[in-house]
């Protein structure tokens, strides 16, 4: 199989014409990035975006690995002298990695087992003998008599029944070995198959957190994603037993009528006696295996989808703007650690603060925050959501009353803030300050843009996932760094204040051209338009291609470069200025002319119409943040602890995570609350991520509180649950 016959059946299985995908596959192998690919060559893939850009070369790696796979087979069949044509016409039109492997299996080379043991011992005859007497017009014989002329006390067939159970071997490992046997009960297993699980008598009842897999049975083909994983968690643990249980019955009905074409009873009776030990000592485990691999991946593949859906919530979540902010990491002994950020996260002053430790540090505190306020005209003020976070914040909120300018007061999920301050990362930029000061800065920067600081921090730390220590991590690692690119390509970084993390997530930027890019910025300064990157070391054409739509100036040389607006197209936008009779330099002022301009003739072999809306799109909102308006939750005052929460209560909390069983709520008492997925709306929801998402403020009702186990019950389906 070839490159175009690959995306022929792409083209195919995604009903779409092969010239889009020839046209991926082919920027993509030059070395195109996929969001450089969905966002400036529209018309070479008629505007496929990213999702389906990324589908699209998935099913192309499988495809490509696939026909790999297939060489190295059909080499070692032909090593074999077994290659018939039949059978190479039968592995070159295999699409599935499953079924190639069916194919191989007769041939592969096995480890000893019963089967060719009983090969060794000249039992083969006897079996293709047993073989030729399954047939509708064969007559009867004695199978005794005919395996008492293999006996071989010398080789361990000491009698028929000797010869008769290894040539039944043979014939159960070919059986076992059937490409359409191992299909048809997989896909039985599959369908029919159902997960069986207990709690080993070791474990009392209610001594581990499995107890509703004590005497569980769910059907394979719908048992939900986060039950699979928390099951060979359990098993992984020791503390449960799991089986797939399947009707046997059934199994051997089917093998039978497959398998038994005679009527000699002798023979039948062989026969049936063969095939259930082909089923339960190698069809049976074998099968299992898969059906437990496949499940798996299923449970990760939607695990990591639910985890991607979170994290591209989390890092596009609005950001209240870069404005002078306070921060705070809130404490009880150790006090409150507050650091000052400039309006560009820059950090400027540190103090350490201790409100709860009595009246009078309450008042010094006070006049601390007043004078930071003051000195750092600071706007903002960012609570983390660790101890002592609710009385932090009560604590503010006195302090703001007697201002006369307000700044708004927000609590901050600090979650893998504690990861980022003890990081080599966290060191080099701030190697003189505590690890708490670091905490406190992130938290800051967290709330003034959210994406700028978060990609600091390793995604699997920032506590939006479900079950992530239990997938497949190199998976989990791949599918989370894509969101990340997208998310970051999609808003656009600024060229003069991004970190080197944030730039090496920008299309076509790696970490040494990122790092490059800021020594260059620290000692040139502040990049004054887009080619200037060129003088960047070991940034050359290709990567600025890749790279320069997706990096922002403001206030440069150039208006176009603080837009989404590609350098290869300032020619089309030079042509526009002109058509408008309006100076390059105040087109991105111009948004009603540029409504009412006929786009079309501008259209050409370089730009297509999807680039010119695009282009124009981007002219009459430069600059502008595609993220959401700035929100935050308000909590209640006097909810502080779960002690404070009664059956009832309505309350406004925000989203922290989104799994597939519901959604879990910051509420303010250090314990978020779960909103089952029967409890977010007034009808039935198959999936979360439908109706909510992390960092959504919602409105909740209080439905149980159980202290002890510290568990919070609440529902979004406010008008059916009061």
């Amino acid at each position: 199989m070839n490159f175009p016959i690959i995306s022929q059946i792409i083209a195919q299985e995604f009903a779409l014409s092969q010239q889009k995908i020839d046209n991926a596959l082919e920027l993509w192998t030059e070395g195109a990035t996929i969001p450089f690919i969905a966002r400036y060559r529209k018309e070479k893939t008629g505007s496929l975006d990213e999702l389906e850009l990324r589908n699209i070369l998935e099913r192309y790696t499988y495809l490509t690995e696939l026909e790999k796979r297939k060489e190295t087979i059909l080499e070692k069949i032909a090593a074999q002298n077994k290659l018939t044509e039949e059978l190479k016409n039968q592995i070159i039109s295999c699409l599935n990695k499953t079924e190639l492997e069916d194919i191989y299996l007769p041939y592969k080379p096995k480890r000893r087992t019963r089967a060719s043991i009983a090969r060794e011992k000249g039992l083969e005859p006897l079996a293709e003998f047993i073989q030729s007497l399954n047939q509708p017009q064969a007559k009867a014989v004695s199978l005794e008599e005919v395996a008492s002329q293999y006996i071989d006390e010398s080789q361990g067939v000491n009698n028929s029944d000797d010869a008769l159970s290894g040539a039944s071997d043979i014939l159960a490992e070919a059986v076992a070995d059937k490409v359409e046997i191992r299909a048809y009960l997989r896909n039985y297993l599959l369908k029919q198959g159902i997960f069986v699980s207990q709690i080993k008598k070791d474990f009392p009842e209610g001594s581990t957190k499995y107890e509703m897999y004590r005497n569980y049975q769910y059907a394979v083909s719908k048992i939900p994603p986060h039950n699979i994983l928390a099951l060979y968690r359990g098993e992984a643990e020791k503390i449960l037993t799991l089986d797939i249980a399947v009707e046997e019955e059934t199994v051997m009905s089917y093998l039978e009528r497959q398998e038994i074409k005679t009527k000699i009873p002798t023979v039948k009776n062989f026969y049936r006696a063969m095939l259930k030990d082909s089923f339960t000592r190698l069809l049976k485990p074998s099968l299992i295996r898969e059906i437990r691999s496949n499940r798996k991946q299923y449970a990760d593949l939607e695990s990591i989808k639910t985890f991607e859906a979170n994290l591209r919530n989390l890092l596009l979540a609005a950001p209240a703007g870069m404005k002078p902010t306070l921060a705070i990491d809130p404490g009880f002994r150790t006090g409150c650690k507050v650091a000052a950020l400039s309006e560009t996260g820059k950090f400027i002053q540190y103090q350490a603060i201790f409100p709860h430790s009595g009246a009078q540090k309450r008042e010094q505190a006070k006049i601390i925050i007043k004078d930071f306020i003051s000195k750092y005209q600071i706007e903002l003020i960012a609570i983390g959501n660790g101890t002592a976070s609710r009385e932090t914040e009560q604590f503010i909120g006195e302090v703001i009353k007697e201002l006369e300018r307000k700044p708004i007061k927000v609590i901050v999920n600090e979650s893998g803030a504690s990861i980022y301050s003890a990081s080599d990362l966290a060191r080099q930029e701030f190697p003189d300050l505590d690890i708490t000061v670091r905490g406190a800065i992130s938290i800051g920067r967290r709330l003034q843009d959210p994406l700028a600081e978060l990609v600091k921090i390793d995604p699997k730390s920032i506590g939006v996932g479900q079950y992530q220590h239990d997938v497949e991590q190199k998976l989990l690692k791949k599918k989370l760094v894509e969101t990340v690119e997208i998310c970051v390509n999609y808003v656009g970084v600024d060229l003069n204040t991004a970190s080197t993390e944030l730039l090496t997530f920008v299309s076509g930027i790696n970490s040494t051209i990122a790092n490059n890019i800021v020594a260059y910025r620290n000692e040139k300064g502040a990049f004054k338009n887009r080619q200037e990157l060129l003088k960047v070391t070991k940034l050359g054409a290709k990567t600025f291609e890749q790279a320069a739509g997706f990096l922002r100036i403001r206030n440069g040389d150039n208006p176009l470069d603080n837009t989404g607006v590609h350098p290869e197209s300032y020619g089309l936008i030079k042509q526009i200025a002109t058509v408008l009779k309006i100076p390059l330099t105040k087109i991105t002022k111009a948004e009603d002319k540029l409504k009412s301009l006929e786009l079309k003739q501008f259209i050409n072999e370089q730009f297509g119409l999807p680039t010119i809306q695009d282009a124009i799109a981007e002219l009459e909102k430069p600059g502008r943040d595609p993220r959401e308006q700035f929100q935050y939750a308000t909590f209640q005052e006097g909810i502080n602890e779960i002690s404070d929460l009664k059956e009832g209560m309505m309350l406004e909390g925000i989203v922290t995570n989104v799994v597939n069983f519901g959604a879990f709520v910051d509420i303010g008492v250090h314990q978020d609350g779960l909103v089952h997925i029967s409890q977010l709306a007034n009808r039935f929801v198959e999936d979360p991520k439908q109706i909510v998402k992390v960092g959504q403020v919602v409105k909740v009702k209080v439905l149980e509180v159980n202290e002890k186990l510290k568990r919070i019950s609440l529902s979004m389906n406010i008008k059916q649950s009061s």
